[in-house]
């Protein structure tokens, strides 16, 4: 337990005093408790501005620390703080590490393994398909997935993350009492079950517009590297990549549809340097998270019959209808339709609208007709 925790819960909801202003004033009183107590004329003396004080003496003089303690133990969240033991390190390490971290769930030391997925809310096809296929992979092999919980690609991420038994840890601009978008506040509660919740912001926090830019920060700073899926130019995503760029981290970016408008932010960051993500391999040789592989492998499809084995010759990660593998497999829709629904139900396709299919992972050893 950090000592004198009230006061760093106390201090995370003085607006103005961030981590430089907050690391001021540690090294001049030594200690959170002392500095919380700080007098105005102090306070002026190391170069506060006249609003920062008046905002902490107006918290300092509403607030009842012992209750907000309460409240936030009452409700299951632990608090970090830089003086925690348990602080992620990979965070702690970044310019401007959050001085209290409010966790929803458990953050564990094998979350120091994690890549951030982010990219558009309103994610393409292939967008979907392309993160549900990779996270999916290297989520199954223990790779942490870090991300945003918004729309789009960081649902996806979540979700897919979820769904291979991996960990995933959703980075919020709210509290985590308040669950931005609400839509998502299920997947939020899957999240702090088989992972962790988490921001900086204090409980009650409204989701408002300034605060996702910088909890960017956090998405990078908890991972190794950051993995763009889809994004414009101007997008979210490309301010996490900045700031990955800014603390040192690995970028990386999935190749798009030159017409599309998604593409245009990866397709940036690949020229301007960022590894090219193909496969999971891609991200693995960079990272060095090789115990990744064997596990994948495992995963691999195997078809249990010549029908499935000629449909998965014509499947890939791209849509194709149930029309279009009939005539290219030379098979009739209804032996199509049917095996594709069994293939379905042993997890080896996914249907994503429409009657389109996809393929669910890489095909592994091919079928032999005798």
């Amino acid at each position: 337990m950090t000592k004198w925790l009230e006061y760093w819960v106390g201090f995370s909801r003085v607006p103005g005093i961030g981590p430089v202003r907050l690391r001021a004033l540690l090294d001049h009183f030594g200690d959170i408790r002392q500095a919380w107590g700080a007098s105005a004329a102090t306070l002026n003396a190391i170069g506060f501005y006249r609003r920062t004080i008046e905002s902490l003496h107006s918290v300092r003089n509403k607030l009842d620390l012992a209750k907000e303690l309460e409240r936030v133990t009452r409700l299951g969240i632990t608090v970090l703080t830089w003086d925690s033991s348990d602080y992620p390190s990979l965070l702690k390490n970044i310019p401007d590490p959050p001085p209290v971290l409010y966790v929803q769930g458990e953050l564990l030391s094998r979350d120091e393994w994690a890549l951030a997925v982010v990219g558009t809310r309103r994610a393409t096809v292939y967008g979907r398909e392309a993160t549900r296929r990779l996270v999916g992979a290297l989520a199954a092999g223990g790779v942490t997935i870090v991300s945003g919980l918004a729309y789009g690609i960081d649902t996806h991420a979540h979700q897919a993350a979820l769904e291979a038994g991996g960990r995933t840890i959703a980075v919020l601009g709210s509290g985590v009492d308040i669950i931005y978008p609400a839509k998502n506040r299920q997947l939020a509660e899957r999240i702090a079950s088989r992972g962790a919740v988490v921001s900086e912001y204090p409980l009650g926090t409204r989701p408002e517009s300034g605060n996702f830019p910088r909890r960017n920060r956090i998405i990078s700073g908890l991972s190794l590297g950051v993995l763009v899926v889809e994004g414009t130019r101007r997008s979210g995503a490309m301010i996490t990549a900045d700031y990955a760029a800014d603390q040192g981290r690995e970028i990386f970016a999935v190749p798009g549809n030159i017409s599309s408008p998604n593409s245009a932010g990866p397709h940036q960051l690949i020229q301007q340097g960022a590894k090219l993500v193909a496969s999971i391999g891609d991200v693995l040789e960079e990272l060095n998270l090789t115990m990744v592989t064997q596990q994948s492998e495992a995963r691999e499809i195997i078809p249990d019959n010549e029908v499935e084995a000629v449909l998965l010759e014509q499947l890939s990660s791209e849509p194709i209808h149930v029309d279009e593998l009939g005539r290219t497999a030379g098979l009739s829709i209804s032996e199509v339709s049917s095996t594709l629904t069994l293939m379905e139900l042993k997890g080896k396709v996914r249907q994503v609208g429409g009657m389109n299919y996809v393929i669910a992972r890489e095909v592994g050893v091919p079928y032999v007709v005798e």
